[in-house]
This record gives structure tokens, sequence and C-alpha cells, in this order.
């Protein structure tokens, strides 16, 4: 009987080892921010560009802070999120979801002859608005996106 109750205080005395090194590392997915650089900035941004939680992939929304149309905005960032997603390990074919913010309604034909295939031959589920007030930094488009890697 002695020798059992040793060996089932060394079993309990194991498994709470073996359970305070599980809980050491946490179990399922986990948020990684994805820098373009590779390095987190010395002075915390206002918010993450990109955002991976297990498979899934988060840009958040690109603008074109420069002059120019629909046309030209709607270009720059759709390269820029093509670029975003490919620094995280991710591409265009493999995005889900499309949010497009347009600055005037008027634009949205214009806006889709650039979209047009930028997203392969199975284009992502899509919500477009005319956004009240506008697009901040004078944008006339933005586009943010949900992807997997």
């Amino acid at each position: 009987m002695r020798k059992s109750r040793r060996a089932f205080g060394a079993a309990i005395v194991a498994g709470a080892a073996g359970s305070a090194a599980a809980s050491a590392q946490p179990a399922g997915p986990q948020k990684k921010v994805h820098y373009r650089s590779g390095k987190k900035p010395a002075k915390t941004p206002l918010f993450s560009s990109a955002v991976s939680y297990g498979n899934l992939l988060f840009i958040a929304g690109k603008g074109a802070h420069v002059p120019g149309d629909i046309k030209s905005h709607t270009k720059i960032v759709l390269d820029e999120i093509e670029a975003e997603l490919k620094a995280a390990g991710s591409s265009m074919n493999k995005v889900l979801k499309c949010n497009v913010y347009l600055n005037d309604l008027n634009d949205y034909k214009a806006m889709n002859e650039v979209f047009l295939g930028r997203f392969g031959d199975e284009p992502p589920v899509r919500t477009t608005i005319a956004a009240a007030g506008g697009i901040p930094g004078n944008s006339l488009v933005e586009i943010d996106v949900i992807a997997y890697i």
C-alpha cells in the first residue's frame, strides 16, 4: 500500500509539472503582427498594417494619398495590398473577403475596371460602400482584405 501511495504521489507531481509546461505555451492559434520591414518599429504605431491569427491574415485599409483619379488610386491601393499580402506569405488569390470604401459612389464603374481580375479567376466576396464624409487622407478609395496564409 505504501508503494502505491508513493507512485500515486509521484504521478500527481509529474502531472502537475506537465500541466505547468503545457500552460507555459499557449494552445491554439496565436496573433502575429507582420511588419513589411521585418522588424517591429521603435515607436508603437497607431495600428498594425497586417495581423494574422492562425492561418487568417487581416490587412488594414489602404488608401492612395497622392493626386490622381479613381483608376490610378485603385491601382495604387491594389498594388499596396498585394505587396502586403506577399510580405506576410499570402497572395491575391488567397483573399477571402474584400471591403471597398469609395469617396464617391459615382466612381464605382471605373474602380471595377481596375479591380477586375486582380484577385484571380475566383475573386473574394466583396462589399462596396461610399463612405459618408469621405476617405481619410484625400484618397478616392480605401480597401481592406482578409486572406489566408
